[in-house]
């Protein structure tokens, strides 16, 4: 079992020091070789996983890392040169290496002339407390770890029998813990650090019909914060409940039909709102988001959010991959496309400033990410919302790709439950729901109000109008 590369006897403000000494240091010396700019990321953490199995411990994992990474640029008559390298050596012999590596390959790099840090004004960081990190999260011992994951386990299997079947057995249940910490500094005064915690448990049960069929399914509970945990009884028992309903399922004929996403796969059509607004994907024209900017791109009823300013949320941070401070972007409001999603090297090409939106690893040139991405919430209950279906789909779980961010076209196999009159009344699967995301998005005829942030990409219950679900 692996552990920490952190010392155990040195305190959180003492490593915090030490890593924002290594940062500004590692630039210094990408300076003194030369290098007309330089960024260093450090990152580093603790990870623990647990997962059980009809009863038994079938894997335990407890980890800790800490790596370094830096960009340097050099500039040239016809841009910058940069490249990156990243190591997990920490000594000073480590640390020269890791320098060098950075300067000589940067010396045989084609010249970008988009390439660059940001300007020294966009730098900052959010003031205050984010709560993003809680102690309670490694507070609680492995061994108890180990049983909550237990708890949720013995939950699904001690579920009540309904009369499509029972629970039977179980593909696991899991705890995991993590806590993060990263350091960024550049060459243009900029220093930030900040550290998150994370935990969540799960439980995969199997049921089985009288005939002998089966059906998986399962549920969680993840929280920046052990005690924000939902109860591992409670985990268990929906993941029973979500097992049970899928038995008996069987295919529909194909119809055009209103169909409802629940929450957990409504994400997704957030995610392709993202994707389709990401300045890359405009940059390089494989969005049906080009030349769409002040347009109308969805219903009335549709606003979608990035913001990384949530207190708590999992997508939160004080600054983003490149040292600008996070904020709360509309990307689509009303319907209408206010916002692409942009880092700086992306904002250049496109003549537009960041969007506060870059994402970065240890290694290589900054991507575009999301923060806490959602979908605002409607007014109406998921009970309502489904009320208004004399007939429909009710999506459970897409599979597949089957998705092209440049026409739109989408089509994926799913399953879920079959609505009849606003109820739901039996499971179907083997089929396929297809659409084009641009009149899909414009088809989002009604949004219910039960919006939960489970994860960074969250959205409430949606029903989508004019989808063709094929089956037999």
């Amino acid at each position: 079992m692996a552990t920490s590369l952190t010392p155990a006897n040195t305190s959180a403000p003492e490593i915090a020091l030490n890593l924002r000494q290594l940062a500004a240091d590692t630039v210094d010396r990408a300076l003194s070789a030369g290098a007309t700019d330089a960024e260093v990321v450090i990152g580093g953490g603790d990870e623990f996983e647990a997962l059980i199995r009809m009863g038994e411990v079938e894997r335990l994992k407890e980890s800790g890392s800490r790596a370094i990474g830096i960009r340097v640029y050099f500039k040239s008559e016809d841009g910058m040169r940069t490249a990156t390298t990243s190591s997990t050596d920490f000594t000073d012999d480590g640390v020269r290496h890791l320098v060098s590596g950075a300067v000589e390959l940067a010396k045989i790099t084609t010249p970008d002339p988009f390439a660059g840090l940001p300007e020294t004004a966009a730098f900052g960081s959010l003031s205050g407390e984010l709560g993003l990190y809680h102690e309670d999260v490694y507070a609680l011992p492995p061994a108890e770890r180990i049983q909550w994951a237990k708890r949720a386990e013995a939950a699904a299997l001690a579920h009540e029998p309904t009369s499509a079947g029972s629970i039977t057995n179980s593909k696991g249940a899991g705890f995991e813990a993590a806590t993060g910490h990263k350091v960024l500094a550049n060459s243009r005064g900029f220093v930030g650090e900040y550290r998150r915690s994370y935990c969540s448990i799960d439980a995969a049960p199997i049921a089985q019909s009288a005939d002998g069929k089966m059906q998986r399914d399962y549920w969680y509970s993840s929280a920046r914060s052990a005690g924000k945990l939902e109860s591992p009884e409670y985990v268990g028992r929906e993941s029973a409940r979500r097992a049970l309903r899928r038995l008996g399922a069987k295919p529909v004929t194909t119809q055009q039909v209103p169909i409802i996403f629940s929450p957990e796969i409504a994400r997704s059509m957030i995610g392709h709102i993202f994707e389709a607004a990401s300045g890359s994907a405009i940059y390089h024209h494989s969005s049906f988001f080009v030349g769409m900017l002040g347009k109308q791109v969805a219903a009335e009823n549709i606003t979608v959010i990035d913001d990384g300013t949530i207190v708590g949320g999992f997508g939160t941070s004080p600054f983003d991959g490149e040292g600008l401070p996070t904020r709360r972007t509309v990307i689509v409001e009303n319907g209408i496309l206010k916002n692409y999603l942009l880092n700086t090297y992306m904002g250049r090409k496109l003549g537009m400033a960041s969007t506060g939106n870059a994402s970065r690893g240890l290694a290589g040139t900054p991507g575009i990410g999301a923060h806490n991405l959602f979908l605002s919430k409607g007014s109406v209950t998921p009970e309502t919302l489904l009320s208004g279906v004399s007939k429909g789909l009710y999506v459970t779980e897409l599979i597949g790709q089957g998705v092209n961010m440049v026409t739109g076209d989408y089509s994926r196999g799913a399953s879920g439950l079959w609505i009849e009159n606003g109820e739901l009344t039996y499971p179907v699967e083997e089929i396929t729901i297809a659409g084009n995301l641009k009149e899909m998005f414009k088809n989002i005829s009604a949004i219910a109000d039960d919006l939960v942030f489970r994860g960074s990409v969250v959205s409430p219950t949606i029903r989508i109008d004019g989808m063709v679900v094929a089956g037999e």
